[in-house]
């Protein structure tokens, strides 16, 4: 398969639309979706992925359920993201010669045949521990060839480049709405009526973004090329990301926060039933906390008219996290859980979406794949182990514990990548005065 970056960019054909005046108020906030085809995405993703975090929070609490160990929720989710660790790699060097949009409608079809099996085992009652794993791992591997994808699909759907910050925000703002609305949700389905509905639901609400996949009008694909080895492909890609040092240290901090405090959804059912005392819905309230705090994030990230100046955030961000992430392990209150995990979830999102909007702005077109994949290692392949440090930390030390440590490991990196902006600043300010993004003489 070739992909659409092989051929034309929308930004470089003969109807080009013109400049236009920077917009204000919700037009600021919204002006990607301009965009038809971001527009579409857009809308279909919004459904996706509700079910996506409603199906997340079923796993979680069925895995509970079925073995009330701690240990197991941790090797559960290292089994889910280990795939992504070890294929991302290979997707990213395909990201960067596949058709990118069928490439998205093979994942998210397998993605809601994944879903599909999982409801069915669930309601016939025939679910056991060993059907998680094994479907987490199918999940895993659709995930490491969709996650490289869909972040390098972004810049093709985008009509003009100076709203690809705002695609990215945007994007993001959409995760974290459906991580509010959906744990809460698959919270109160859960308590009622049992998991398999909410795995029901994810499978049905992959139509939609399929559906608006194969509605867009993408520039035409280029004539077959020839491409150098797989194994030169991702030399390459490792050479050039780890050889530039602002992508070196972005991507070094999101694995650290990804190692240490991303999997805190891990040990939350633990938290939310032995400290909080509450039950699914408590686990799914926390986890829309959280999400409601990233969406808060977003929306302000949409709202800058420019990219410059989100390396401070980028290391503010990651310090709020690690320090409320530390903090919630204190509370044995209900409400003060919920300001703290909003409170993580807004510097997550500060430094997630900063993070990949600054690379997506620095990185070449023609490793935009490589790139991509590589984040997708750093953010979602370091979860596997992180999972598995977070079980082990909560089996032995308690929830609590396993935040604390987590949390600390956060901030401290966050730090040091504060001190290191003054060496990274003199390679990123000449790609934003080639851009346009800064003038020649404005500081970076």
């Amino acid at each position: 398969m070739m992909s659409e970056e092989a051929g034309v960019r929308p930004t470089e054909t003969a109807d080009e639309p013109p400049p236009a005046p920077p917009p204000g108020g919700l037009a600021l906030l919204l002006r990607s979706l301009r965009s038809r085809n971001y527009r579409l995405f857009f809308g279909g993703q919004g459904i996706s992925l509700t079910g996506t975090w409603m199906q997340q929070v079923a796993v979680s609490w069925l895995a509970y359920r079925l073995t009330g160990s701690a240990l197991i929720l941790g090797t559960l989710g290292l089994v889910s993201q280990l795939p992504t660790l070890l294929f991302a790699p290979v997707a990213g060097v395909m990201a960067d010669r596949w058709n990118l949009r069928r490439t998205l409608v093979l994942t998210q079809a397998l993605a809601a045949v994944q879903a599909l099996v999982l409801a069915v085992v669930t309601l016939t009652g025939v679910v056991t521990i060993w059907h998680l794993f094994a479907l987490s791992i199918c999940m895993g591997v659709i995930n490491a060839f969709d996650m490289p994808t869909r972040q390098a699909f972004v810049p093709r759907m985008i009509e003009r480049p100076e709203d690809l910050g705002n695609a990215i925000a945007l994007n993001s703002t959409l995760v974290n709405a459906s991580r509010l609305v959906g744990p809460a949700l698959a919270g109160l389905l859960i308590k009622t009526i049992g998991e398999g509905p909410c795995f029901l639901l994810n499978a049905v609400s992959y139509v939609p973004v399929i559906g608006a996949l194969l509605a867009m009008r993408l520039p035409p694909s280029a004539g077959p090329s020839r491409h150098p080895s797989l194994a030169h492909g991702m030399r390459e890609g490792f050479v050039y990301a780890f050889g530039f040092p602002p992508i070196r240290a972005i991507l070094l901090l999101l694995a650290l926060t990804s190692l240490m405090g991303m999997s805190y959804g891990t040990v939350m059912p633990v938290f939310a039933h032995d400290v909080l005392g509450g039950g699914a819905d408590t686990f799914g309230f926390l986890m829309g906390a959280t999400g409601l705090g990233a969406m808060l994030g977003a929306l302000y990230l949409a709202s800058r008219r420019s990219v410059v100046g989100l390396g401070k955030l980028l290391s503010f961000g990651g310090g709020l996290f690690g320090v409320c992430l530390a903090a919630v392990s204190f509370s044995h209150s209900v409400p003060v859980a919920l300001v703290c995990m909003m409170l993580a979830g807004l510097g997550m999102m500060l430094l997630i979406a900063s993070g990949n909007t600054v690379l997506q702005t620095i990185v070449d077109d023609d490793k935009r794949g490589r790139v991509m994949s590589i984040y997708t290692m750093a953010f979602l392949g370091m979860t596997p182990f992180g999972s598995m440090i977070a079980g082990s930390l909560a089996e032995a030390f308690g929830a609590p514990g396993a935040l604390i440590v987590g949390g600390s490991c956060c901030l401290l990196g966050s730090v040091v990548f504060a001190l290191q902006m003054h060496r990274l600043r003199p390679y990123i300010r000449p790609i934003y005065v080639r851009k346009g993004l800064i003038r020649e003489t404005a500081a970076s």
